[in-house]
């Protein structure tokens, strides 16, 4: 007797663990996502991404709520986002104003050999965060 197919999941969300919930919510909204007003006070928060998936954050309160075993990642973690610029000029303007706001840059704009310009700035659990446009 075979097994019915199991059913494939679509990919709808990406969550992170934040210690402090506010500035991870700062720093998102300067890369241009729609994080809720108000939702600081929350120790969850949701912001819809193009295509139709979203970025969900949860305090390390949370986390421990859920599973008393859990202990924060070290800074960096294990997630990697990537968020396409509409030029190059995009990416050096945008890794200029998370820097000046105080956001550690891990990796200032370059020209990347496989046709990208590129930049890593991190976000305040020290997540790398990739900034991306294509060569012309």
């Amino acid at each position: 007797m075979s097994t019915p197919p199991v059913p494939v999941p679509r990919l709808d969300a990406i969550g992170l663990v934040t210690a402090d919930l506010a500035a991870s919510l700062a720093f998102y909204r300067r890369l241009g996502l729609a994080v809720p007003d108000g939702a600081e006070a929350a120790p969850h928060a949701e912001a819809p991404l193009p295509g139709g998936l979203r970025l969900m954050w949860d305090t390390h309160e949370t986390a421990r709520a859920l599973d008393p075993d859990w202990t924060p990642p070290p800074p960096g973690g294990h997630t990697g986002l990537a968020f396409r610029c509409p030029d190059p000029a995009a990416v050096d303007a945008l890794y200029e104003a998370l820097t000046a706001a105080g956001h550690k840059g891990a990796r200032p704009p370059w020209d990347a050999d496989w046709g990208q310009r590129y930049a890593v700035v991190q976000d305040p659990d020290g997540q790398g965060v990739d900034l991306f446009a294509p060569l012309p």
